[in-house]
């Protein structure tokens, strides 16, 4: 019997945080991930070696690798050291090698998830060499996914500064897919690369899969503000079509309000309700649970649970 295949298309510690514990169970993952990050250790290689950012992508190989942690630790791995190499990941500076041999980020990934003993399959959303950019409300243009983050502004409009050029591979992902999912993550620099490309907003909106979106547990500062679990969707819906999303997870755990008041003054970031009242009409199914881990004083989704939880929809 052939597995379900899930589609996942994020960036970011949100999308590794699901693979973590959705690698385990028996379906088929192709992970779709963003190259416009153009901050710390990703941002000067992107810079130096014009290069899509390989960052995000790392990440998730790590998550998805199936050796001993330990191994896993030195992909991950930052240099701390007085020279160029300061900051850098040793996984950034493996497939930034890899890209210089093979001039294919794609090829790079595959060379890479052999070394890690990955069985699922990660792709870059485009080969070229991107850069974000975001319009606020009063109509300054940013430019960049690291100023966006840091221009603490609630954004109109996200865009590139160049014609992405998506590979083929993740239309063919999108359109055999028995689910696809888009991670949690940061709304406006790890999902909405993703689908302000038209043709895959349109291919995931024409896909026979049901389309499932893993809301945040947290706003991020500027942009989501005052944002609930429905403002999330309707953003989303803006760029794939209303009533395109057919479930939603959110998160109902009890979080100790002194880990939430820390949140709030050192981070500027709450949680994000869920606001049934603007969600009675909604076509979607909302799918909740106590999801959450904050045993280290942090906020964090349960890898396991949370896909426990994915892979209980998707065999309904």
């Amino acid at each position: 019997m052939d597995k379900k295949k899930i589609v996942i298309l994020g960036g970011g510690t949100g999308t590794s945080s699901v693979l973590r514990g959705l690698k385990y169970f028996p379906v088929d993952i192709t992970a779709v991930i963003t190259v416009s990050d153009n901050g710390r250790s990703t941002g000067r290689l992107r810079k130096e070696f014009y290069t899509p950012a390989v960052g995000d992508i790392r990440h998730v190989l790590s998550s998805l690798s199936t050796l001993p942690d330990e191994v896993k630790d030195v992909m991950e791995y930052r240099m701390s050291t007085y020279s160029d190499l300061n900051g850098h990941s040793m996984g950034n500076l493996i497939l930034t090698s890899l890209y210089k041999e093979t001039g294919n980020l794609k090829t790079s990934i595959e060379y890479m998830s052999e070394l890690l003993q990955v069985k699922h399959t990660v792709l870059p959303l485009s080969e070229d060499y991107l850069t974000l950019m975001g319009e606020t409300d009063n109509g300054e243009i940013v430019e960049g996914e690291e100023q966006i983050t840091s221009a603490n502004a609630h954004y109109e409009r996200i865009f590139y500064k160049e014609e992405p050029h998506v590979l083929p591979e993740v239309f063919t992902a999108i359109k055999n897919a028995d689910l696809i999912i888009l991670s949690m993550g940061s709304l406006y620099t790890s999902i909405l690369p993703h689908l302000i490309c038209p043709d895959v907003a349109a291919a995931i909106k024409d896909a026979p899969a049901k389309k499932m979106y893993i809301c945040n547990v947290m706003t991020q500062p500027g942009e989501t503000d005052g944002f609930g679990v429905s403002d999330h969707v309707n953003v989303l819906e803006k760029y794939i079509g209303k009533d395109t999303i057919d479930a939603v997870i959110a998160s109902n755990t009890e979080v100790a309000p002194e880990i939430l008041a820390k949140y709030a003054t050192e981070e500027q970031k709450d949680r994000v309700q869920i606001d049934y009242d603007k969600m009675k009409d909604a076509k979607y199914k909302l799918i909740e649970s106590d999801l959450l881990t904050t045993a280290d004083g942090t906020i964090k989704h349960d890898s396991l649970k949370l896909s426990s939880v994915i892979f209980s929809y998707l065999m309904e």
